[in-house]
């Protein structure tokens, strides 16, 4: 496939439709290697991942859903079973994270980009092995005890879970915004 039709054929597959195989040991290597080749000005690698495979997204999901219904007594048998469900719903789930470094000299911005463009490495890596994948957050994105259940310091963030799974159905496909919309040209 030509790589510009790569990108242009991007795009979300639900998690929910996602089955197995996942990628195997090889597949997800060369997976991880490709999306940790991203731009990283001073080269402080402000990024990791985490896989969380299914059965281990199971256990994930339950100490979720305690920490969810441990800070809301009232929450709703829905919205906890949403919480149990939130990581096995594809063979892999990669988290993505990023260790921002306050006070450096590089921007907290640029190594918060630097980890999202791993992220988006991920995507398009699925994507070109023949897999779906969709990028999804949530609160448990922004959660520090949720953090703590990924292990993550306290100067590292979860920015994205990657869902990636063999595609069961055709991708949604949404409006983009066209070259017209979003392109300008600066004039002095």
């Amino acid at each position: 496939m030509n790589p510009l039709d790569l990108l242009l054929q991007r795009r979300s597959h639900p998690s929910r439709q996602l089955r197995d195989p996942g990628p195997d040991a090889a597949q997800l290597r060369a997976l991880v290697e490709a999306a940790l080749r991203v731009p990283d000005h001073g080269k402080l690698a402000p990024f990791r991942i985490i896989g969380v495979r299914r059965e281990a997204g199971r256990v994930l999901g339950e100490r979720l859903a305690a920490i969810a219904a441990g800070r809301e007594p009232a929450a709703s048998a829905e919205a906890l079973d949403k919480d149990r469900s939130r990581f096995d719903r594809a063979p892999l789930c990669l988290v993505v994270v990023a260790r921002l470094m306050e006070g450096h000299k590089i921007p907290v911005q640029e190594q918060l980009l630097s980890a999202g463009c791993v992220a988006h490495n991920l995507l398009l890596g699925a994507q070109a092995l023949g897999f779906g994948a969709q990028w999804i957050t949530g609160w448990p994105a922004y959660d520090r005890e949720a953090a703590a259940q990924f292990g993550l310091a306290t100067d590292e963030h979860a920015i994205a879970f990657i869902h990636i799974g063999t595609r069961d159905g055709d991708a949604p496909e949404r409006p983009r915004p066209g070259f017209d919309d979003k392109y300008r040209e600066w004039q002095p």
